[in-house]
């Protein structure tokens, strides 16, 4: 058997033992991600990629959950009248809380799927807070006819 061979499959077999690089996973969807339904699967993938310019930001770093719930209101209702569309809110990976387990990522996902202005959201990048932020797409403001 050719020397060469050994070391390509050699190679393969470490390839295929090891775990997927990190853009591939976030393409394939093991992040927290949703999408309104009615939607079409461009709009999250869109989002995912960055298509959208995230426009402001809420930190719930420190908040406790009644507190993280009315300022994700407050926030999401502000930025609603302003019109934007893209917002990244931050709940945090829970490394300062007890056991070191997230408290806010969990209720904050599930706060967002229950809003109507909430069209999609998806994990944030790395830069912008990977896995301890959610990029939020929401429904534009439609000028009123009179």
């Amino acid at each position: 058997m050719p020397a060469q061979r050994k070391l390509d499959e050699a190679a393969a077999l470490a390839e295929s033992l090891s775990p997927a690089p990190l853009d591939l996973s976030l393409e394939g969807g093991d992040e927290p991600n949703y999408l309104r339904p009615g939607l079409a699967r461009t709009v999250l993938r869109d989002l995912r990629r960055g298509r959208w310019v995230v426009q402001d930001h809420l930190d719930l770093h420190g908040a406790t959950r009644d507190e993280a719930r009315l300022l994700l209101g407050e926030f999401l209702g502000d930025s609603l009248r302003r019109g934007l569309r893209c917002v990244r809110v931050v709940h945090g990976k829970g490394l300062g809380s007890p056991g070191r387990e997230p408290v806010l990522k969990g209720l904050v996902k599930h706060w967002l799927m229950h809003r109507t202005d909430v069209l999609a959201y998806c994990q944030a990048r790395a830069a912008e807070g990977g896995s301890g932020a959610l990029v939020l797409l929401l429904k534009g403001n439609r000028p009123q006819a009179r």
